[in-house]
């Protein structure tokens, strides 16, 4: 498979010059530094890289006065600084080249906010462009490789997701999967002075995958785990700011029976969930295919949504007897509405009378391996 092009490239190349940093988030192995080091490499624009992960650099940056800045820089036009959360005081730093260096370019990847939000929201207000890149999306699989490859890839992309190396390797691709869901992408969060008991959170992983399209409950998953609720949050919290799991909140509005304070947790790729329960099985032997289908129509309707800008609004709905829908986007007041299955022949399905009363609603649909195209491209 040839390299698969990213639907962020050209909204980043026209953002280039125009005196704003460009910041790109996303957890690590995604394609950050290799889709910045294409547009610098188009751009015909000297470039200094700098990165975070090096002892040397952090040094540097973090103790860097004007003079020395301006050494640095030289006759560059582009600064790329990978895993800049990385850097202590890097908001500030990065501050001092966008006030002082109004044509130089920054560039600024980081594969965790636990402290690069912190660091940069007041010294780079008004400073900064900030993007997210994803695992591959079926969006961009679709442009580079086409619609024969998009639908033969689908059952491996079920089980072993859509990160760059998994889908260009043609080696065994559960040895990179085993290897990024080990120590590396979690690699910054381990480094947080709060993560104390590495094995919990082993233990918080494991615990919810197995519970991708269930409720999860921070008291119930303490019990199964030996630990507080508190921790828990605090641990799922920090595994969000490194873009492994996502959350979807219950929508509660118009409706007495609504759940108030329910909550879906979702792994950014089906390939990192499947590592960290080390199961790979084939779709056919498995019993969370259904499980499988609606983290992946999520997550890359998540994708879809971001780079597509529409501002949609993410929720689940159930009621306390048990009248539920698996997924509820609100854009600009209305609500579409989505079920998953994963057997198409399974497909047939009514939603809650009580929510079509209830909400103003765009568009119901069913997504099967049939139609979810229409979904998430």
């Amino acid at each position: 498979m040839q390299h698969i092009g990213r639907t962020l490239k050209k909204r980043i190349t026209d953002s280039m010059f125009k005196g704003k940093a460009i910041i790109l988030v996303g957890a690590r192995q995604v394609g950050k530094s290799t889709l910045f080091g294409e547009i610098v490499g188009e751009s015909g624009q000297s470039a200094l890289v700098l990165n975070g992960d090096e002892p040397e650099v952090r040094e540097v940056l973090a103790n860097v006065n004007t003079a020395e800045l301006r050494m640095l820089i030289g006759d560059h036009r582009i600064v790329l600084i990978d895993e800049a959360q990385r850097v202590r005081g890097i908001g500030l730093t990065l501050k001092r080249i966008t006030d002082n260096y109004p044509d130089v370019q920054l560039l600024v990847t980081g594969s965790s906010s636990l402290d690069l939000h912190n660091s940069l929201d007041e010294p780079l207000t008004g400073r900064k462009l900030e993007y997210n890149l994803f695992p591959i999306s079926t969006a961009e699989l679709l442009a580079t490789e086409g619609l024969m490859a998009v639908k033969q890839t689908l059952a491996n992309r079920l089980i072993y997701g859509s990160y760059p190396e998994v889908l260009t390797t043609k080696g065994d691709v559960r040895e990179v999967l085993m290897n990024l869901a080990g120590s590396y992408l979690y690699k910054d969060l381990l480094q947080d002075e709060n993560i104390r008991k590495p094995v919990l959170l082993e233990k918080i992983l494991v615990a919810l995958a197995l519970q991708i399209g269930s409720e999860v409950s921070y008291n119930e998953l303490a019990q199964t785990i030996g630990s507080d609720s508190k921790t828990v949050e605090k641990y799922i919290d920090l595994l969000e700011r490194c873009f492994v799991v996502f959350r979807l909140n219950a929508l509660n509005r118009n409706v007495r029976t609504e759940l108030k304070k329910g909550k879906k947790i979702f792994f950014y790729d089906n390939g990192i969930r499947n590592a960290v329960l080390q199961n790979f099985a084939p779709l056919d032997l498995r019993s969370d295919k259904g499980a499988l289908w609606e983290n992946f129509v999520i997550s890359e309707r998540m994708k879809r949504n971001h780079y597509a800008r529409t501002y949609a609004r993410m929720y689940f709905w159930r009621t306390t007897d048990q009248q539920e829908i698996d997924y509820v986007e609100e854009c600009d007041g209305r609500f579409s509405l989505f079920e998953m299955k994963a057997n198409p022949r399974k497909s047939s399905t009514s939603f809650p009378s009580l929510f079509l009363r209830s909400y103003d609603i765009a568009s119901t649909i069913v997504v099967t391996p049939d139609n979810y195209l229409d979904v998430v491209v």
